[in-house]
């Protein structure tokens, strides 16, 4: 019998939206914001909002100084060496697309292969097969075993061809939950001069992270899928590559000077930040590291793994569900089919009976086919999930499958 601590219940009251019979499993595609964040926004708004990089009266130089002081906290929740590491985006696809465009300026041509994985989402599927196209450049993806996992045969293969210019991987799949030896395969890239690229956006609101460690090239996340505003996120890159890569965007702010014949421009970070930012946004991702940081990343990775093995061993229980992939390792989320029921009618019944979750194609056609699947259910938890939540999940989908039958 899996054991479940109270943290989720003690942490549940912070959030005001969850009202006492919601059941909110759908956190791999949003989390919801606590008070602290919500508040954080409100008061910059109502007593300190000013713009930023530009202006020299006081309120706007306390903006700046507050804006630029999540870059540092960003940079050390993430283990990066310089807060001019750290570049504010509109969230990982957006900073999906800054890489495809800038990298394949400075690097793609005719013949080179940019590689993914087939369990990638399409954030990191379409933005290089754009590139791909405009460079003539090839696309290729490292197949899947069923359990979801990379076939490294394969993978090894496409390395010694000495073609790959970039390789991009997800550290945590939005489909299985799977978690990648993302260390290991980065090296593996990375020694083969290929330029590595880790879409994050399933990991920092359940792990600790640490990009000097992984070692990758670049490192991309989402504020909104731990616990901040949505229309935000970071691009962690090496400073030596942020130097080198063209900007993605031209407008205020990203210059040094400007001349109707040419440009030049600021460096990393704001190099890459055109127009004003979304300072308000910016306050209110800080508020959630504050957040995370005050519950304790540990005790939050400890706490999720108890509750999701207690729902995977429910789930195992119910002889019509069947669970999709068997990676090493999962972290929050799972997939699974109900035999005879179509996704979209479970997940609207449920819905109907107050239990959220994700259904359809997962926005990774491409992992769901090379699983043999066009549509699944997900369910993912969060830190404020509870064992009440799963009994509530459990119970609803019983009911509901012997209506649907």
């Amino acid at each position: 019998m899996t054991v479940v601590s109270d943290l989720g219940k003690d942490l549940r009251t912070q959030f005001p939206i969850l009202k006492p019979n919601a059941c909110y499993l759908d956190n791999a595609a949003t989390t919801h914001k606590p008070q602290s964040v919500v508040d954080a926004m409100s008061h910059f708004m109502t007593h300190e909002y000013a713009t930023v990089n530009r202006a020299v009266y006081r309120d706007a130089l306390k903006s700046t100084q507050k804006f630029h002081d999540v870059r540092t906290k960003v940079q050390h929740f993430i283990g990066a060496r310089y807060s001019e590491e750290i570049i504010f985006t509109r969230g990982t696809t957006d900073g999906i697309n800054l890489l495809a465009s800038s990298l394949g300026q400075l690097l793609l041509n005719a013949g080179d292969i940019i590689l993914i994985t087939e369990l990638e989402h399409h954030s990191n599927i379409v933005p290089w097969q754009m590139v791909a196209k405009q460079y003539g450049a090839t696309l290729k993806a490292v197949p899947i075993l069923p359990s979801g996992e990379m076939n490294l045969d394969a993978f090894y293969e496409i390395l010694d061809s000495g073609k790959v210019k970039i390789f991009s991987a997800a550290h945590v799949s939005n489909v299985l939950g799977l978690k990648r030896d993302i260390k290991k395969i980065m090296g593996m890239a990375r020694d083969k001069g290929a330029i590595t690229v880790v879409d994050g956006a399933q990991a920092p609101s359940h792990m600790s992270i640490d990009v000097a460690d992984i070692g990758a090239h670049f490192y991309l996340f989402s504020s909104h899928k731990m616990y901040g505003p949505t229309g935000l996120g970071v691009l962690w890159g090496e400073l030596e590559w942020l130097k080198k890569i063209p900007p993605y965007q031209g407008g205020g702010d990203m210059i040094s000077e400007v001349t109707i014949e040419k440009t030049t421009y600021q460096e990393p970070p704001l190099k890459f930040e055109a127009g004003t930012p979304s300072i308000v946004e910016v306050i209110g991702l800080g508020a959630a590291i504050d957040f995370l940081q005050a519950v304790g990343i540990d005790a939050i990775e400890k706490y999720e793994k108890d509750l999701f093995l207690y729902l995977l061993n429910e789930m195992k229980e119910i002889k019509w569900v069947k669970i999709i992939g068997d990676p090493d390792e999962r972290v929050s989320i799972l997939p699974f089919i109900v035999e005879g029921v179509h996704s979209l009618d479970l997940g609207t019944f449920l819905g109907m009976k107050g239990v959220s979750i994700r259904t359809g194609h997962m926005c990774a056609q491409p992992a769901l086919r090379a699983l043999g699947y066009e549509h699944i259910c997900r369910a993912s938890v969060g830190l404020y999930n509870t064992k009440k939540d799963i009994d509530m999940f459990i119970k609803v989908l019983k009911e509901t499958v012997l209506f649907l039958s």
